[in-house]
Order: C-alpha cells, then sequence, then structure tokens
C-alpha cells in the first residue's frame, strides 16, 4: 500500500521539482513505514534495527553484513550503549513506568535518542545532486561512516562495562577507629567473664590453629588470630557479638570490630593473671611473710602452694615443677628475669612458675598444658600428657634442656643458673676385679692393685635401697623393711665399694657442694619379665642432715670436722594404686606421684597431688615410697667459713 502511494505521487513531485525528489521521496517513506509498520509499544525509540538499502527494517545483530545493508541515515546506536551505567538504570526504570499513551519527550531528565525525521531533515537540507560525482562522494562518506559506527560501537560497549564496574555499590565494612569514642571509653567491659578465662593453655588460635598473633576473647575465653577486618577474632566479634579481645602477647585490650585500643585500669588484675611480673621486693617476700589469697568464688589458697591439673597421665611432670618452683635462686631467677627473647621451653617454665606463686589469681590451681606441649615437641614425645613417665627421667632431661635453653656451655662448669644450683663434683676410684678373688673379697680393694682415679660432676644422686625380703612374717604378712636415709648415703662415703662391670668402685663428695642437693631413691629395677617395685621405706629428719661424712674433707672451703646440713625442701612420693582389687600381681598396679613441699613463711609442711593440696605433719613425711629429695644447704655462720670458695 505505502509503495502504491508512493509510485503515484512521486511522478508529480519529480515534475515540478527534480533536484528534491529524491529527499522528499524517503521522508514519505518514513512517514509511510513508521504509521504502516509502528515499533512495539514496549520497544523505546531506536530500538536495535535498521532500514536497508532497498528500505527494508532488519533487526541488528551487529555483523558487518547487517551493518553493511543499513542505509547511512538509518543506523541508530542502542539505547544500552549510551551512558553509564546509572543513567541506563535511570532510564530503564523510567521506560518500564511510562505508560503507553505518555509520549517520550515528555520524560523529564530521560534523554531520547533522536527521531529519524530530524536526521533526515538535515540530511536533506544540504545540496543535494544526482550526478555521479556526488553519488560516489556519498558512497564513500557512507563506509567511513559505516567503519567508524563499528569502531564507535565497540568502544562504547567497552566503556559501559567499565562504566557499570564502576558504578557497582560495594559493601562497606563497619568504621575502624583509632579511640573509643568520647564518653564510652568503658564500652563493652561489662560483658567480659573472669570466671572462663584461663589463660594456661597453649596459645592457638581456636579456627586456625596458629600460634601468630593471638588474641583472647574476653566474654568466653577463646583464642582467635588477627584483628584485622579479615581475621579471626572480626569474625568472632560480629557472629558471637563479643568484642574485647587482650593480645597474649602485648597484653593490650582492643575493642573488635572498631578495632581500638581500650586503656581502662580495671583491666590490669586480667593482664597481670595472663603475665604475672614480680618486682625483687615482692619475690624476696615469698618466704619471709605468710601470705593468704582468694580465688574467684572467694576460695582461700596460698600462693605457690597451688593444685596442678592432671590433664591425663602427667602427674609426673607436675610434681617436678613444683619442686624446681621451691627452689628459692631457681624460681627468683624464673620470676625477675626477662625471657622474652629466649627460647620457648626457658619461657613456658618462666611463665609457669609466675603462675605458681600469683597472689591475684581468679583460679586456686594452675594448668601445665602449655608447657607440656612444648616439652612433647622437644623431647619428640618421649614425655606426653598421655603416658605416664618417671620422674627422674623427666627431671634429668628438663634440667640438661634449661641449661642449654639458657646459654649453657656442655664443657665450662657452672655456665647457667641450673649447674650453679644443683651441679656437684664426684670424685670415684675404681679397680679391676682379678679371677682369684674369692666372692668375701671382691668389695675389697687391694693395695697392690692400680687404682683408678676420676672425677665427674652431677645434678642429682642416686641411692640404692637393700634388696626387699621375699618371704611374709610369721604374721602371714608383707614385711615392709625401714632403712635411714644415712645408711644409703654411706654408698659416697669413700669406703663402701660396689660391683659394677667387673670392677669395684667407691664415691665421695668433693667440695665445693652445691647450694641444693637432689637424691633419687632408686625403687624400681627391670629384667627380662617385668618391672619390681622395692616397696622399702626411708626414714629421715627434715631438718638438718649431716653430709659431712660423705664428703673429701679440705680447709679452704670447710673447717674439718664442722657438720654441713642440709634441710629438705621437696620430697616426692610414689604411691602404687592396684588396677583392680582383685589382682595382687605388681604388673597391674598404676603408678601415682605426689609432692611434699616446705612452706618457709609459715614453717608448715604441704602435701600436693594434682588438684588436691593439703597441709601435713612433719612426722608424717617419711611414711611415703620416697623416690625424689631436694635439700638446701644451711647457711653457715660467718666464723665457719672458711677461703674464697663456694661451701
Amino acid at each position: 500500500m505505502a509503495l502504491s502511494f508512493l509510485s503515484v505521487i512521486t511522478p508529480f513531485i519529480v515534475q515540478s521539482r527534480p533536484s528534491e525528489a529524491l529527499g522528499v521521496e524517503v521522508v514519505l517513506l518514513g512517514v509511510l513505514l513508521s504509521i504502516h509498520w509502528p515499533q512495539p509499544k514496549s520497544a523505546p525509540p531506536g530500538w536495535p534495527g535498521c532500514f536497508s538499502k532497498d528500505f527494508r527494517y532488519q533487526p541488528r545483530d551487529e555483523s558487518p553484513s547487517t551493518l553493511a545493508n543499513c542505509d547511512l541515515n538509518s543506523i541508530t546506536i542502542d539505547p544500552y550503549r549510551r551512558g553509564t551505567a546509572s543513567k541506563r538504570k535511570q532510564y530503564y526504570s523510567k521506560m518500564a513506568k511510562r505508560h503507553a499513551s505518555e509520549a517520550l519527550d515528555e520524560l523529564a531528565g530521560v534523554d531520547s535518542p533522536a527521531s529519524k525525521k530530524s536526521r533526515l531533515d538535515d540530511l536533506s537540507s544540504g545540496p543535494s545532486t544526482t550526478n555521479g560525482r556526488d553519488i560516489d562522494e556519498r558512497r564513500e562518506l557512507y563506509n567511513n561512516d559505516l567503519e567508524n559506527a563499528q569502531k564507535g560501537a565497540v568502544d562504547e560497549a567497552e566503556d559501559s562495562e567499565e562504566d557499570f564496574e564502576d558504578d557497582e555499590v560495594e559493601e562497606k565494612a563497619p568504621i575502624r577507629q583509632a579511640a573509643p569514642t568520647e564518653g564510652y571509653d568503658d564500652l563493652y567491659l561489662d560483658t567480659i567473664d573472669r570466671n572462663v578465662l584461663d589463660f594456661d593453655f597453649e596459645k592457638l588460635c581456636s579456627i586456625s590453629l596458629s600460634n601468630i598473633n593471638v588474641y583472647a576473647c574476653l566474654v568466653c575465653g577463646r583464642y582467635f588470630q588477627g584483628r584485622g577486618l579479615k581475621s579471626h577474632a572480626y569474625f568472632h566479634a560480629l557472629e558471637e557479638d563479643h568484642h574485647v579481645f587482650i593480645n597474649m602477647e602485648t597484653q593490650k585490650v582492643y575493642v573488635l570490630p572498631e578495632g581500638y585500643e581500650v586503656k581502662s585500669k580495671s583491666l590490669d588484675d586480667i593482664k597481670f593473671v595472663s603475665d604475672p611480673r614480680y618486682t625483687k621486693q615482692e619475690v624476696m617476700e615469698f618466704d619471709r611473710k605468710p601470705r593468704t589469697s582468694w580465688a574467684l568464688g572467694n576460695k582461700e589458697y596460698t600462693p605457690g602452694f597451688v593444685g596442678m591439673n592432671n590433664i591425663k597421665e602427667n602427674d609426673y611432670l607436675n610434681v617436678i615443677v613444683q619442686a624446681l618452683s621451691h627452689v628459692a635462686p631457681l624460681r627468683n631467677y624464673f620470676l625477675l628475669e626477662d625471657f622474652s627473647s629466649a627460647p620457648e621451653l626457658v619461657k613456658r617454665t618462666s611463665i609457669l612458675f609466675r603462675k605458681i606463686w600469683n597472689p591475684r589469681a581468679f583460679k586456686a590451681h594452675v594448668s601445665p598444658h602449655e608447657l607440656l606441649q612444648e616439652i612433647s615437641l622437644r623431647s619428640n614425645k618421649r614425655f606426653t600428657l598421655t603416658a605416664q613417665s618417671d620422674p627422674v627421667e623427666f627431671l634429668s632431661w628438663f634440667l640438661n634442656n634449661l641449661h642449654l635453653g639458657l646459654g649453657g656451655s656442655k664443657t665450662k662448669p657452672g655456665s647457667s643458673m641450673i649447674q650453679r644450683v644443683f651441679q656437684g663434683k664426684l670424685r670415684s676410684e675404681s679397680q679391676a676385679i682379678t679371677a682369684k678373688a674369692d666372692a668375701s673379697d671382691r668389695l675389697r680393694f687391694e693395695e697392690a692393685a692400680e687404682v683408678k682415679v676420676d672425677s665427674g660432676r652431677f645434678l642429682l644422686l642416686t641411692l640404692d635401697l637393700p634388696p626387699a625380703p621375699l618371704f611374709q612374717d610369721e604374721l602371714e604378712r608383707n614385711i615392709i623393711p625401714q632403712v635411714p636415709l644415712t645408711t644409703i648415703l654411706s654408698k659416697y662415703n669413700g669406703v663402701t665399694a660396689q660391683e659394677h662391670l667387673a670392677q669395684r668402685k667407691r664415691f665421695r663428695l668433693v667440695h665445693p657442694l652445691p647450694p641444693f642437693l637432689a637424691l633419687h631413691v632408686k625403687r624400681f629395677s627391670q629384667n627380662k619379665f617385668i618391672s619390681e617395685r622395692n616397696p622399702t621405706i626411708v626414714t629421715f629428719d627434715p631438718q638438718g642432715l649431716d653430709v659431712s661424712p660423705y664428703v673429701q674433707p679440705d680447709p679452704a672451703f670447710h673447717t674439718p670436722g664442722e657438720p654441713i646440713l642440709y634441710n629438705l625442701v621437696a620430697n616426692v612420693v610414689h604411691e602404687a594404686v592396684r588396677a583392680r582389687d582383685d589382682v595382687a600381681d605388681a604388673s597391674e598396679e598404676r603408678k601415682t606421684w605426689k609432692v611434699q613441699l616446705k612452706d618457709k613463711a609459715s614453717d608448715e609442711w604441704v602435701i600436693a597431688q594434682d588438684l588436691f593440696v593439703d597441709k601435713i605433719r612433719s612426722e608424717l613425711l617419711y611414711l611415703g615410697e620416697t623416690y625424689l629429695q631436694i635439700w638446701e644447704r644451711r647457711r653457715e655462720p660467718p666464723a665457719n667459713r672458711k677461703g674464697k670458695g663456694r661451701a
């Protein structure tokens, strides 16, 4: 219909104005097509598509073949190619709300595509000719503009994608603060629960198990790593609404997620419990003034005499740590010195000692878990919290590794605090046992034979018990023999000989004596079949043990004939517990350990077994199976001291 109407009216236009025939024809064709083929109401003007050179409407798919068939004046740019992402969203949102009867140009603030009519009018307003030269120039112009349109479409697509990315609204993180808001310095501090705080366990993040930059939540007591925007502590604060955290290394307290530091005196007790620090005057008063403290819940305890948690089978370690923490020079050294740059074993030992003597603790016991983890790692799981071990074997390993951790030398004596406290000198004589020696003379030194003399150093002395009786008494009861401590100490009098590897040996202590003597009573022996225990009781007086008969006289250090007295500090006792009451076999017994400690401030004795702590009379100390003892040398009056050496 449109073409038939155009064929009728065109001759009249050509006859009247031939030069304008082409432009008028195109205008009429556009008007007729817009009337005959109206665009869908749901599509905005300028919807992707064009009229081809043969005046056919073609959907635009941006392919070169389609663009080549489009007429220059009918090329349109899609509305989603125009403007930024925000303008596109505004355009389409308003287009979706526009009623079908509403004019597009009436929408305020929305730029609609220019109509085809205006573009054709602009083209027809210029000079137009029908000769071949103008047609060639127009084709060349068409081809150039077509290439520019293709490139421009690609560039606009890339720019629109970048604009869309830039215009995306990012979710903002909570605002971080360098300081609390004025008037809210104590915000969230009321949520702290001191009853759940336990800083004795190893400082590992409860999620990543990392020991780097660990924070403790003061609301629930759990450990988390970091306090940044992507840290576990940060997410814990958002998810659980727990906001107060303390850095376990710097002892600084922060509020998350805001991230500012809290400087409040009300948090000093938590910082002290986490990392107790003492002055020299406070440490000196531990053994001079009786002191009583109260934990949370108004539970009374004495600093230095607290229970130690037996996690599973680590009581062998508990008794050794308790005993060493009452060796005054060693305790004072670990309480006062700074071990921040020391090896981890030394650092954790210092922390545990400081917690044992804490007068402001939240609870009346401590846990050796943190130290145990380091010991298990350093000993290649020789000493763990899940398997029972021998306390003396652990003491030997522990003292030697502390000595090395404190910078001690393997060859130079007295190079660490461990050696200055426990190390002594021992003189040994050995002689080969000849074949002609009979049974009665095997241990008698022969004057004609050569005697080899050696000297060495020790950290503890081993004492041998006499053999236990094999038979029951007349009342059919097991005989439990008793032996005085001075009798088994005769091993070191320089006279009593022992047989060892086809040699007879005798020992004697040499001046200077160490300030503390560690004595090991050997109760267990291992044969090919079972481990045997000797139940012999060792009797002793905790005050005034004279060791002068067992020391080689030396006037330069001590006046001959004068006693050298030691007082008992700690006594580790073995207790056998039957696994089943109906079994009498010793192999079915389970080993447990407890320690008896001297409270110098009150001049009383205390017994500690795991979390159990109680007082005990000094007359009852020897009734148990003594396994390890630590004796402290009594200070002599100045008149009895000789020479410059240390006695």
